[in-house]
């Protein structure tokens, strides 16, 4: 029986066998006889484990950069997790105590404060002067309108102390009145101003990865179950970081701002951040697991894709702690600065192409205000890159923030009138305005496609609609259909820990070994087809088809 069973299968073997060699081994040359004048040899890879993950790395990168459209670029982004990353949550208004470090480490952004504007303001300098006397009294107006002519009612939340609220509301209507008022007073004057789009309390969110940090606890002791991983369990890894803002108010342009600095000022040694090596639980911060999100107040394919100024609110100051002093005020100003401006333009750069991995060709530059209704505080911030993770970190490309110190509108309000208004405060926001955005002599979006920006411009109906859907669940962030498989307190202590009920059957996840949080986005099961909507004639399809990146 058994010399039965070798004479019927062993010819089918020595047929794969002979296939394969002929594949293989003895694929006839193009020309035998060529050759070269120098020898030729493959390249001598590093076959390391670090080595080796650094390759597939840069595949992943090359991959990404290789789709042609915004959306899927987003969506090849959180391929690795199907249930989101855990993420450090950045929120715009959350402060903790001395944040700055882990703020300028994780945005790689130099904090320079200085007393005055950069010298590319001094240009419009006259013009602002003669705006400021045209509108200073329509802006004391309104400034004694929004305090004492208007009563408003507000209603308290749960998320927010009243006192914020309060201040945040009448922050939001002071600064809307000053924008309407400069606004009207120069459109006659620069073009840019009338075809600027302006938004309200608009959506900015921008998602990144930072290396060169601690590795988290739940890492380090997964990696101490094996005896291999021990020369490795302070190994970097890569940790994704989400900001999440909403300003008061925003204005935005076809056109990108002036660079502040020359790009080539990017890599200037004496623009330092300070490194830091804690884990960011040690400060205050807070995890959160979603799916990663850019957007900077508008859905990819709106023509107002640069933002030229934001406004945001300050009252979460009036939250802080007393004991905590001034000093930490003015921090918690630049930690906010400096999320908002980094926030705003990773996102605006999302959008034309470039991700965390991929970093930009060319700086983009934002204002920033912030302020209570009374005293203002303004930040300028040019982007230079945006590559934080663990392949990048050590760049020598930093980010630029210059921050000036708050500054009152005007002292007081007695008898119905204004007292003290300050006309150098009104004129930066005049000169912030006459900023004029102008055309760049090079390609915006080197790493789209020509002709496939967006998911928009794709002929194919069935993949264009399902990539929408598609980015448009992802960026909604609403919790999946079947939850991530939880871990009761009886298992952990029963299971885990002590191990007491080896007698039952093995079924659930963290018995089998398996990890629900490293699922892939595309390991799910495709829409079912009902037979009656199958096209005509009926096939066998039972699924619809996925039009996921390869990445």
């Amino acid at each position: 029986m058994m010399h039965l069973i070798k004479a019927r299968t062993f010819p089918r073997l020595k047929q794969v066998v002979t296939r394969l060699n002929y594949s293989t081994v003895q694929a006839p040359l193009v020309d035998e006889n060529e050759y070269t004048e120098k020898p030729i040899y493959p390249p001598i890879l590093d076959m390391s484990l670090e080595a080796r993950k650094r390759r597939n790395r840069q595949k992943t990168y090359d991959n990404i950069k290789a789709l042609n459209t915004v959306e899927e670029k987003q969506i090849a982004l959180n391929m690795p997790r199907y249930y989101g990353f855990k993420c450090v949550s950045l929120n715009e208004t959350r402060v903790p105590y001395n944040a700055l470090p882990l703020v300028q480490h994780y945005t790689k952004s130099h904090l320079k404060i200085t007393d005055k504007l950069p010298d590319i303001y001094n240009e419009t300098s006259q013009v602002a002067d003669l705006v400021v006397q045209d509108i200073k009294s329509l802006v004391e107006d309104s400034i004694l309108i929004e305090n004492e002519g208007v009563e408003r009612n507000i209603v308290t939340t749960v998320e927010k102390p009243e006192q914020t609220q309060k201040v945040d509301a009448s922050a939001q209507n002071i600064v809307k009145q000053i924008n309407r008022i400069i606004s009207n007073n120069l459109t006659d004057r620069v073009s840019h101003i009338l075809s600027a789009q302006v938004d309200f309390d608009p959506r900015h969110e921008a998602f990144w990865f930072v290396g060169g940090v601690p590795v988290p606890p739940t890492v380090k002791k997964w990696r101490k179950q094996f005896h291999w991983m021990k020369y490795r369990l302070d190994e970097e890894v890569d940790r994704p970081v989400q900001y999440i803002g909403t300003p008061l108010m925003t204005l935005r342009h076809q056109l990108p701002l002036k660079p502040i600095v020359p790009y080539s000022e990017a890599e200037n040694p004496e623009f330092k951040v300070p490194k830091f090596s804690y884990h960011p639980e040690n400060v205050g911060y807070t995890y959160a697991h979603r799916h990663g999100t850019n957007i900077p107040g508008y859905w990819p394919g709106d023509l107002d894709e640069f933002g030229l100024l934001s406004y945001h609110g300050t009252g979460h100051i009036f939250d802080r702690l007393p004991t905590f002093g001034e000093e930490d005020n003015l921090e918690t100003l630049h930690c906010q600065a400096i999320k908002a401006s980094f926030g705003w333009l990773l996102a605006q750069a999302n959008y034309q192409g470039f991700t965390t991995y991929n970093d930009i060709t060319y700086p983009l530059v934002t204002q920033t205000v912030l302020t209570n209704g009374k005293d203002f505080s303004f930040y300028l911030y040019q982007l230079n890159t945006i590559a934080m993770n663990i392949d990048e970190i050590d760049s020598p490309k930093h980010n630029l923030c210059f921050a000036m110190k708050p500054t009152k509108l005007y002292d007081t309000i007695e008898d119905g009138k204004v007292k003290g208004l300050n006309d150098g405060v009104l004129k930066m926001l005049v000169q912030l305005y006459l900023n004029e955005p102008e055309k760049r002599d090079h390609d915006m979006k080197p790493y789209l496609g020509k002709e496939e920006q967006f998911v928009a411009d794709i002929e194919d109906d069935q993949k264009r609609c399902w990539l929408e859907n598609r980015y448009k669940q992802l960026v909604a962030n609403r919790p999946r259909h079947l939850l991530v498989p939880e871990v009761y307190n009886w298992e952990q202590i029963y299971k885990i820990q002590h191990k007491t009920r080896f007698f039952e059957a093995r079924r659930r996840p963290f018995e089998l070994d398996i990890n629900p949080m490293q699922r892939r986005l595309d390991e799910h099961l495709p829409t079912y087809i009902p037979k009656v909507l199958r096209p005509y004639p009926r096939h066998k399809k039972k699924f619809e088809t996925t039009y996921y990146p390869k990445v």
